[in-house]
């Protein structure tokens, strides 16, 4: 998914009201400030009140619902022929702060601001975003993130991190 079609679906969520925070390899790269590897979609964050809404937000750019195994009310995927695809990430939480629905994100995961194509974002904060990416056996692309994320914000850097590719 390339950087002009990520400010797309940001900007078109914006000028609908609807909150949504950056999540993933991009949410890697925004806190980085700078693009640091392709990435195949833009994952987003949003609460459960929100998710109809931005389904009918993401319709008028051209996402529909992909068919993919194992996805859930909570976890699923918008994409568009020719183009990216959007992993939606649900949560929602209590007036208490407490998790009650969809992905379990801590209730201080949103914090995070970063930049991408020179446009803020809102995302997920470094100290999650690094504890998320260093929750399982990392993949290439998850090393690359990890390693930078450390250099940049002084995370110590895992056993599981420090070899490989």
């Amino acid at each position: 998914m390339e950087t002009a079609e990520v400010l797309e679906v940001v900007r078109a969520c914006r000028a609908a009201g609807i909150e949504v925070w950056i999540d993933g390899g991009w949410c890697v790269d925004a806190l980085l400030g700078r693009r640091t590897r392709e990435h195949d979609d833009l994952d987003v964050a949003v609460t459960r009140p929100e998710v109809s809404r931005l389904r009918e937000c993401l319709a008028v750019l051209g996402y529909a619902a992909e068919s993919r195994a194992g996805a859930t009310e909570w976890n699923f995927v918008l994409a568009r022929s020719g183009g990216g695809s959007v992993d939606v990430h649900v949560f929602e939480f209590d007036a208490d702060g407490n998790h009650i629905h969809g992905i379990e994100y801590p209730n201080d995961s949103f914090t995070g601001v970063g930049v991408i194509g020179g446009k803020q974002v809102r995302c997920i904060s470094p100290e999650r975003m690094f504890q998320f990416k260093t929750a399982y056996p990392p993949a290439a692309k998850d090393l690359l993130d990890v390693r930078a994320m450390s250099a940049r914000f002084g995370f110590a850097l895992p056993a599981s991190h420090r070899t490989g590719t």
